[in-house]
């Protein structure tokens, strides 16, 4: 008999040996390793290797095993295809065979199509009857999938939320939902009969079904109200709207409810959610609810948590004398109009985390007692309020907050000395737009961990502490502009080698542009509107990763840098308003360039090949330096170049025809220069939609960017002149804009009827050139037009009629041509311009001008007063009376004119002067003449 049980010892042991391999089944090591080829990224699945000293498939990542049988119980291969090396593909299910106690997979993220023909989930149905868990989400599987997933018969849980469903699900086309608990939907399209249908889903505890089309009220008696088992539910971001349904009063186990980003109105005081006192994070922001400010409603609501109620109508109603029964962990309120101070019930708060009251015009003084109240509060965001007075500091050095933000405020005096000592651990704070004025603390040098510190548009002056550039060697974001700052950047302790964004524009500092610069990890550079002089560093070179250069509007001088060429990553460039001379240098070629700034400068010379291999280019602005010779023909092989601004240097010879390749461009002003030669016929500038840049696609690693809120990058200014005066256009209103000015140069041959297709633009000024021909009839296609000017040519013909139908147009010029015929029609817009629109054309007439178009309207004058010396007599003393009572009634509004309004006054005796003036010069410079006639 003992033999016997050792030879089923032995047995046993063979077996081990066979299935087993150190807690882990061989077969199922053998699946997972044909698994990896089909999840296995470059950072995925790493250890997942056939090596005798990792055998155990259990101790692999994203496996786990039962601890009783050693069998794979959980695949977690989320985001484990490398897409954008594998592409999308279809998955093969079969391969999941081996793994028969596998209770929980996930497959998100993985741009699965679907599944291979006949390889579906339905080939598991034997194999794995224990699954409860499954996670598809994240792919792009559709309603096909649907049918093979009826084989899982103790799922639980079902994630199939934004994949591509092309059709909308119906509840019945759902697998077995006898167990069903959790259903995630996600951005899956929904009909609203589904809402009413989910209910036979008894089981439900969890149900997501946001962003999937949802429109109208919820159901008021039956459906989703019946789920009363519900945990979660979340139908954010659809298009519901109405009052909340009072059955949901039914849902008396629910924890977690969202209705964020929905049309849903009423007011909560009187709605359902006053009895869902199971309630623990409640997210109604982006509604139309009235909520009280004083959260009145949820006093009893004892395990409440969280509350999200931002852009709402928040109102204010007589406060509670009570204390409410919650102790939150964060709250989020806005919308309000005007607040007041802040409700009595955070005085009884004393577990906040996060608190964001901006945009509730909240007054009174900075709430330091919350922070005294609330130690382990780690974000206090106030932005955009009336809080005024001092800043003034908690009791006690807080060590928990994190993230600070009274923007836009009106808080005044200093910035408290010891703000370093009182917040050492904050990692964002933003004070900027208020009235801070003084210096800036040194204790900002205590802040060892701060990563963003904006104390722009305030009135701080003096200088930046050396303290804040040595002790904040975690900042990556420092912005002060717009304030009184002055003296030298930086010294050589610098050490803000973290340091990715620096703008310091609209201030008084001065000196040189310290070298230490090239220390940091710059990608934004701002030093625009100071002092600063002196060469450009050529140690800029060196700031590997920097995109966004401005230093417009100081006092830099010398030759751009050859080791600007090192800077491959480089977006914008602007050095407007310096005195920067020599010639851009032709290796400067970054390929993502999209902005280049160069206007008002010395830079001289021809142009070089610099830029010619900038696809990405969207504005180029030499404009007022002394650039020489002709427009280089590379530009028209600049696809996405916008704006392209010339004017007022030395270019001569034709406009190359390689420009009639742009495809993209908005405004062009080749305007003061000495070009010559007809316009191309085939000349065409767009109207393209400018509100987002280009994108990018460069061979080109993407530079690392910091972790924390981001800021707005400061827009880019364009100088151009539309209706005789020059206009800085930025931001959006750049959209909107699209003009040729050519004017001011020595153009010639006739104007190109292919113009008249432009009709989009709404300047175009032609003036002061040499054209000659008509002016094309199609111009009555510029239907936007707004500034036509054609003064200063030799034009000739007739001035097309047509041109009245321009409805948009405020000035017009045909001034000093060869114009002849009539002018048009004073209907519209031309019944508002001058006789200056059309002086100069000898052989133009019509109103406005004086000379008549008709030959009896030019003799009707002579006729009438021959009538009037015929019908006789004439009484002389009336005529005497009246005129001396006009000329004296003239007199007296003259010098009421001159006595009321002092400027006329003094522009009416300025006027006198200038007459006498000239009379006398008249007479000296003539009466010598006289007296020689008379003695000759």
């Amino acid at each position: 008999m003992a033999l016997k049980w050792v030879w089923i010892g032995v047995a046993i042991m063979f077996l081990s040996e066979t299935w087993w391999c150190d807690g882990c089944w061989e077969q199922e090591r053998i699946a997972l390793l044909k698994l990896k080829p089909f999840f296995g990224s470059p950072l995925a699945l790493q250890n997942w290797v056939d090596a005798e000293d990792n055998s155990d498939c259990c101790q692999w990542e994203r496996v786990e095993c039962n601890n009783t049988t050693g069998r794979v119980s959980q695949l977690s291969l989320n985001d484990t295809s490398a897409y954008w090396i594998s592409g999308k593909w279809y998955l093969n299910a079969s391969l999941f065979l081996p793994f028969e106690e596998l209770t929980s997979l996930s497959l998100k993220g993985n741009s699965i199509l679907g599944c291979v023909e006949n390889e579906g989930f339905e080939r598991l149905s034997t194999r794995l009857s224990n699954l409860e868990v499954l996670d598809l989400s994240f792919n792009s599987f559709n309603e096909s999938t649907l049918p093979s997933l009826n084989v899982f018969s103790s799922l639980k849980s079902l994630n199939l939320g934004y994949n591509q469903f092309t059709a909308p699900i119906q509840v019945q086309d759902l697998p077995n939902l006898e167990n069903l608990e959790e259903l995630y939907l996600d951005q899956i399209s929904l009909n609203n009969s589904f809402l009413q249908m989910v209910r036979v889903i008894t089981s439900l505890k969890v149900l997501s079904l946001s962003s999937c089309g949802l429109t109208g009220s919820l159901p008021n008696a039956q459906g989703l109200c019946e789920l009363i088992h519900l945990q979660v539910l979340d139908i954010s971001n659809n298009s519901l709207q109405g009052n909340l349904p009072w059955c949901m009063v039914n849902l008396t186990s629910v924890q977690l409810l969202d209705l964020s980003s929905n049309q849903f109105s009423g007011n909560i005081s009187k709605s359902p959610l006053t009895n869902l006192i199971s309630l623990v994070d409640l997210e109604l922001s982006y509604n139309h609810f009235q909520i009280s400010l004083s959260l009145g409603p949820f006093f009893n609501h004892s395990n409440i948590k969280h509350i999200n109620c931002q852009n709402n109508e928040i109102y204010v109603e007589p406060e509670l004398h009570s204390a409410p029964k919650f102790q939150l962990h964060s709250i989020l309120l806005s919308g309000c109009g005007s607040c007041g101070p802040l409700p009595n019930f955070f005085y009884h708060q004393h577990d906040l985390k996060i608190v964001d009251l901006s945009n509730m015009t909240l007054q009174g003084d900075f709430p330091n007692w919350l922070l005294t109240n609330n130690t382990r509060l780690e974000v206090l965001y106030l932005v955009n309020n009336s809080l005024s007075g001092h800043f003034q500091l908690p009791v006690y050095p807080h060590i928990n907050l994190l993230e600070l933000d009274i923007s836009s405020n009106s808080f005044q005096s200093h910035i408290p000395l010891e703000i370093g000592a009182y917040f050492p651990n904050l990692k964002y704070l933003n004070m900027s737009k208020n009235g801070f004025d003084s210096s800036i603390p040194s204790s900002f040098g205590n802040m060892k961990s701060l990563e963003i510190l904006d104390s722009s548009s305030n009135q701080l002056s003096g200088i930046i502490p050396k303290q804040l550039a040595v002790g904040c060697f975690s900042l990556h974001t420092l912005v002060l502009s717009n304030n009184n700052l002055q003296g030298h950047l930086f010294s050589e302790d610098f050490n803000l080698t973290n340091l990715w964004w620096l703008q310091l524009d609209g201030n008084n500092f001065s000196g040189r542009i310290p070298n230490c610069l090239s220390k940091s990890s710059l990608s934004i550079l701002d030093l625009s509107d100071n002092h600063f002089s002196g060469r450009i560093p050529w140690s800029i070179g060196n700031l590997t990763y920097l995109q966004n250069l401005i230093m417009s509007n100081n006092h830099l001088e010398g030759a751009i840098p050859l080791e600007f060429c090192q800077l491959l990553y480089l977006e914008v460039l602007d050095l407007t308003n310096n005195n920067v001379s020599g010639i851009l240098p032709s290796c400067f070629r970054p390929s993502s360039i999209i902005h280049v700034h160069l206007s008002d400068n010395r830079i001289e010379g021809p142009m070089t090949s610099a830029l010619s291999d900038s696809r990405f280019l969207v504005t180029l602005d030499l404009s007022n330096n002394h650039i020489t010779g002709r427009i280089p023909k590379w530009i028209g092989g600049l696809p996405a170049l916008r704006f392209l601004l010339l004017k007022n240097n030395n270019f001569d010879g034709e406009i190359p025809l390689q420009m009639c390749e742009f495809y993209s461009l908005s405004l062009i002003d080749l305007s003061n220069n000495n070009l010559s030669g007809p316009i191309p016929s085939c000349f065409a500038i767009d109207h393209p939609d400018v509100s987002s840049p280009p994108k990018i696609s460069s061979s080109l690693p993407p530079p690392p960017p910091p972790s924390g809120p981001k800021l707005p990058p400061s827009s880019h200014s364009l100088m151009f002149t539309t209706k005789h005066f020059s206009y800085s256009y930025q931001g959006k209103i750049l959209s909107y804009m699209s003009g040729i000015d050519f004017s001011c140069n020595k153009l010639v041959g006739e104007i190109p009827p292919q113009i008249g297709n432009l009709s989009k633009i709404h300047t175009l000024n032609l003036s002061h050139n040499r054209f000659t021909g008509p002016i094309p009839e199609t111009f009555s296609n510029l239907k936007q037009i707004e500034s036509l000017d054609f003064s200063y040519n030799k034009l000739s013909g007739q001035i097309p009629s047509q041109l009245t139908q321009l409805n948009f147009l405020s000035v017009f010029s045909v001034a000093h041509n060869n114009l002849s015929g009539k002018t048009p029609e004073r209907t519209e817009q031309f019944s508002t311009f001058e006789a200056s629109s059309y002086e100069g054309n000898l052989y133009l007439c019509g109103l406005p001008l004086p000379k008549s178009c008709t030959s009896t309207e030019s003799s009707s004058l002579p006729r009438a007063s021959a009538m009037e010396e015929e019908s006789g007599f004439l009484d002389m003393n009336i005529f005497y009376v009246s005129f001396t009572v006009s000329y004296i009634s003239v007199l007296l509004v003259i010098f009421l004119v001159l006595y009321v309004n002092p400027q006329w006054r003094q522009a009416w005796f300025y006027l006198i002067e200038m007459c006498i003036s000239s009379c006398n010069y008249f007479v000296v410079g003539n009466m010598p003449k006289l007296f020689w006639y008379r003695n000759k």
